[in-house]
Parts: C-alpha cells; structure tokens; sequence
C-alpha cells in the first residue's frame, strides 16, 4: 500500500451537479499544459470551499467554481516560451503574459456557453487598490467572484512556485498572502485623487483570505487523517514483521533440522512481495523509523494549525 497524499482536499463536487453542467467547460482545458491544467483545477475546487464557508447561494457557488476553473483559459494563447518560463519574466514578456486575462475574455464572449464566466477570465487580476490589470479597476468596480478567485490564485501560486507538499510551514504562505491585504505605503502619496482614495485598500479582499485560512485548516486536518491512515498501514506491517523476528528467534535456538525448517518456513509464510529472511530486519527497522517520521510530520502539522488560528487579517 503506497502513501497516498494529495496538497489539497477533496471536495464533493458533484453535490452541485457540476459534472454535468462543466462537461463542457472542463473541456475547454485539455489544451492546457498539464501545469496550467492543475492550476485551474485547484483554483477551481479553492474557490468552491471558500464559496461554500461564506455561505454564498448554490447558484452563486457554481458559477463561481467554473469561472475559477477557467480564470486562466487565455493561457491557451500565450506563447509556451513565455507561459513555461522557469525564471523572472522580462517586462516585455510580462506585458505578454497580463494579455491572457483579455484573450481569455474574448474567449468566453464568443462561445455563448462560456459567455457567463467571462468576469473571472477577465477580472481575476485585478486589484482592491486599483494596481492590478487589465484595466485597474478598484474594488467597487471589480467582480465578486474575482476577488475570490484572485485570493484562490495566488495561494495556489505561491504554493506551486515553493512546491509545498505538506503543509507544514503552510502559514509563511498565508502570512505573504496578509501583506497583499494591506495598504501600499507609497500609494498615500499620490496626489491623483483616485487612487488617494484607495490607498487605504490592499490588493486582495480580508474576509475572503480569512475564509481561506478555514480552508487552509480543514486541509491540513486532512493531511493529518491520511498520515493517521498510513501510520495504521505501517502498524499492520510492523506486527506482522514483529511476528516474523520472533519466528526468527526461535529459529537462531533452535538445534534440530527439523524445527529450524518450521521457523524458517513461518516466517517466509509472514513475508511479503520483495522481503527475504535476509532483508526482512532491514524492513522492519526501515518501517520503526517511518512511524517516527510520521508522527514528527503530524507534531508540526497540529502546531501549524495553532499558527494560522492565531493569525489575524
């Protein structure tokens, strides 16, 4: 039985009838790099739990769960050379990559199936404070469900970019994430009345970032029942080892032919695809230091939880 573990936790999706309704929509992805195709997918599932703790309406959820699906559809256009860049974009190919949010609402707007998802393709980088593109709306202006999305956005990014496959040390993200709530400093200097307006805004909306942090937390608890699921596994192949060593034991004292070949044949009865009696010690101390392992990793995972509660936004 293999560790299973996967970042985020699943959610039922289908208790909104989704896969009928994004059959459609989700095909709309299978041009994707599968990077891109992952990011849309957990943007998509992020925004469905944030959707769902605040309590949005049903219809509300759904329609915002597939424009986070296919927030990034314009990536389609983007050139693989720019979209794959491993390093810094220049600010030409940055320019480039900001086009996708206008390509992707183009996109939307000539399909009538994908016409009612548009506002998050086009809005989703958008800033509370007025800094974000395309077209630096500030917050009375900017969609709902794109200040959800932008929040599901860039947790997934920052998590992608520092390839967490844990969370422990999940609330440096969200203490990041914090920072993007506040004002910029330098904005309250600026004379242009617009944006001295908005100084007192941050780029991402508090409460929405508040609800993610539950869903932050209910993820971490998962991680934890699936190490608890493991630790179970290994106990099991611990004590059937634990059982093969005492056969072995017995083997070692043993004087007779006789009883030697009925300890020797117990235990490789109690021996699995790959294990021998010579190996089988290895194993068993292999399997002692992965419950050890296992339960530090849950240790860090329950203090990570206390940290994020006592995160304030």
């Amino acid at each position: 039985m293999p560790e299973k573990f996967d970042f985020y936790s699943p959610v039922n999706l289908k208790s909104y009838n989704l896969d009928a309704v994004m059959k459609y929509q989700l095909s709309m992805l299978d041009g994707m790099d599968p990077f891109t195709r992952r990011h849309s997918e957990n943007v998509g599932n992020l925004v469905c739990r944030i959707c769902e703790y605040l309590r949005c309406s049903r219809v509300f959820i759904i329609h915002a769960t597939i424009c986070g699906y296919l927030h990034d559809i314009g990536k389609l256009f983007i050139p693989p050379k720019v979209l794959q860049k491993p390093g810094k974009l220049t600010p030409e190919e940055f320019e480039i990559m900001k086009t996708h949010t206008t390509i992707g609402y183009e996109m939307c707007m000539k399909d009538i199936k994908l016409r009612p998802y548009a506002e998050g393709a086009l809005y989703h980088h958008e800033a509370l404070n007025g800094t974000g593109y395309p077209q630096g709306l500030t917050k009375k202006d900017i969609p709902y469900v794109a200040q959800i999305i932008r929040v599901a956005d860039e947790y997934d990014a920052l998590v992608t970019k520092r390839q967490y496959k844990t969370h422990v040390h999940i609330s440096d993200v969200l203490r990041d994430l914090i920072k993007d709530t506040k004002p910029e400093e330098h904005l309250k200097a600026v004379a242009l009345d617009q944006l001295a307006e908005n100084y007192r805004f941050g780029k991402i909306d508090a409460k929405v970032l508040r609800t993610l942090f539950k869903v932050v937390i209910d993820d971490t608890y998962y991680e934890i029942s699936c190490l608890y699921e493991y630790l179970d596994y290994l106990k099991t192949q611990i004590k059937r080892l634990e059982t093969a060593y005492k056969y072995y034991e017995k083997m070692q004292k043993a004087k007779k032919e006789k009883d030697i070949k009925y300890y020797r044949d117990g235990i490789r009865l109690l021996l699995q695809s790959g294990e021998t009696i010579d190996n089988f010690l290895k194993i068993l101390d292999e399997y002692y230091n992965a419950v050890k392992e296992r339960k530090e990793v849950m240790q860090k995972l329950y203090d990570e939880i206390k940290i994020i509660k006592k995160l304030r936004v």
